[in-house]
């Protein structure tokens, strides 16, 4: 393992490298939240990215979301980590082959809930890998949508209640998560379907999309009601935010929202 502050210093840059969403309002934190949502994000992204690669067939997806998910169910073995995935090494993102640095990096009060939270995720990922990734109704896509972005929300209400004891509703954190994702479904829906994923339900419109991914987007309104620490507020409103306009712009019939918007969006949260 890397020296701690080095370590550091790679994960803020791999956060920059591999976060849309996510970087800016990680690095408004305060220690050692920053460093703890840091190293837990990353933590989801190697797992994520794994499942997102277009190089690897399904199979190997399931074997090595798997084996992931049995590794951190116990201590860490990165040894096992690292061998597992040699013969794919050099077509996996630096992110995913430095899982055990991320988890090097999570404080010890928390470590396990984050482990536990990305064991669940791979596993749930594994399942949908071997599915095909085809949503055929709301039950399909509430399960893929819980695996891979509800999950987050999950963990992070772990790591508020560590941090300060700020209490939030699981099930409110999920739909936040939900949410999230719901509107990436909506931007890459094109895109996902030539390269035969669908996320979309059987025989719902663009506008039942919309419908879903807006009343996952209010429980994110309803959970944060409960926090009360200003930093930990203003991480949550920016994605939010970010997501609120992105919806905004695709009813507009534009693909994303500009660096601008997004710059002016972080700027007024900042002032609030």
């Amino acid at each position: 393992m890397k020296q701690a502050k080095q370590l550091q210093k790679d994960a803020i840059q791999m956060l920059k490298d591999t976060s849309r969403t996510f970087y800016i309002p990680i690095t408004l934190l305060k220690s050692p939240l920053k460093q703890t949502v840091g190293s837990a994000y990353l933590c989801m992204r190697a797992v994520d990215e794994i499942e997102d690669h277009e190089g690897l067939d399904s199979g190997t997806k399931q074997h090595l979301l798997r084996y992931t998910s049995d590794l951190l169910e116990g201590e860490f073995d990165d040894e096992a980590y690292r061998a597992m995935l040699q013969p794919y090494e050099s077509r996996l993102p630096e992110v995913t082959l430095r899982l055990g640095d991320w988890i090097h990096l999570c404080p010890d009060g928390i470590v396990d809930k984050v482990k536990e939270s990305t064991s669940i995720m791979a596993s749930g990922m594994a399942d949908w890998a071997e599915k095909g990734w085809n949503v055929k109704d709301k039950e399909d896509l509430d399960d893929y949508t819980y695996y891979v972005a509800g999950l987050v929300g999950v963990m992070l209400s772990d790591i508020w209640f560590w941090y300060d004891g700020t209490e939030t509703d699981r099930d409110l954190a999920i739909g936040y998560g939900r949410g999230l994702q719901a509107v990436n479904i909506l931007r890459n829906q094109d895109e996902d379907s030539e390269r035969g994923v669908n996320f979309v339900p059987d025989g719902w419109t663009r506008d039942d999309m919309f419908r879903y991914t807006e009343n996952n987007l209010a429980q994110a309104d309803e959970y944060m009601k409960a926090i009360k620490t200003r930093n930990i507020l203003l991480f949550c409103r920016i994605p939010l935010a970010l997501a609120k306009r992105t919806v905004k712009a695709l009813k507009e019939g534009r693909e994303k929202i500009s660096r601008d918007e997004v710059e002016t969006i972080v700027e007024d949260m900042k002032s609030e």
